[in-house]
């Protein structure tokens, strides 16, 4: 299969996908000012600049790729997961979650490492975004979002939720990730592999919207990309959102 690509030689910045070169044309045809100095996070982007990919530099890092949301509630929201379609494998180990994975474009991780260093050094929001396949939408905010060091296993923080989607959120806020090799939740099976899927687990699950992807009905419940209060427990979702911005 041919993988499209556009880059720009001066910076090396690259593009993938069937969309690359609308993709590129948009981010260099931006104002200069939208790609200079050393954001922390997409609240230093300037207004006047588009959704896309920017690269950011919280507090002791190299930097990292992110895609910054500039019109959707006020904008300036730091976008760190997406499903769309479930062309990207979500059932993954912990490095892989530690770094990142994906398309920032499309769908992808931003990484527990970089979540971390996002949320140490200010205090954040955290808005998801819901699809199903029938074209309705449901939102939850949270007032305060953070995410830990690896050593708390990259625990969940999450609290004052407002919003239409249900505050499923709330049963795992306090907890740490697990993955299918890194059981850290508080159920005596393995969450993360019985219900495949990377999360931060209770004992089990009302919330996993990095669950497996599912075109119809999951066969079991509590399965897919999932967000029980809104849908129920046998319903997987066509799409999710979640991203943060500085408060």
């Amino acid at each position: 299969m041919m993988i499209f690509k556009s880059c720009y030689w001066k910076t090396g910045i690259c593009f993938y996908g069937e969309e690359a070169w609308t993709q590129a044309k948009d981010y260099f045809t931006q104002p200069s000012t939208c790609h200079e100095g050393r954001p922390i996070d997409c609240n230093d982007i300037p207004d006047k600049c588009q959704s896309g990919v920017y690269k950011v530099f919280p507090k002791q890092t190299q930097g990292f790729d992110v895609y910054c949301e500039m019109n959707l509630d006020e904008g300036h929201w730091t976008v760190f997961q997406r499903r769309e379609n479930g062309y990207v494998d979500f059932y993954r180990g912990w490095n892989e979650y530690k770094s990142g994975f994906g398309n920032p474009s499309h769908e992808f991780w931003l990484g527990n490492e970089n979540l971390h260093s996002l949320t140490s050094q200010y205090n954040y929001e955290m808005r998801v975004d819901l699809f199903d396949f029938d074209g309705n939408t449901a939102f939850a905010k949270y007032k305060f979002f953070a995410i830990g060091d690896e050593s708390s296993k990259f625990k969940l923080t999450a609290n004052g939720y407002h919003g239409t989607a249900g505050n499923s959120m709330e049963y795992h806020s306090g907890h740490g990730f697990s993955t299918k090799d890194s059981d850290n939740d508080n159920h005596h099976s393995h969450c993360a592999t019985v219900y495949p899927g990377a999360w931060w687990f209770n004992a089990c699950v009302k919330a996993d919207l990095n669950g497996q992807y599912f075109l119809k009905t999951p066969d079991s419940a509590h399965r897919g990309v999932y967000w029980r209060a809104w849908k129920g427990s046998n319903y997987s979702l066509k799409g999710s959102l979640m991203m943060m911005r500085r408060i």
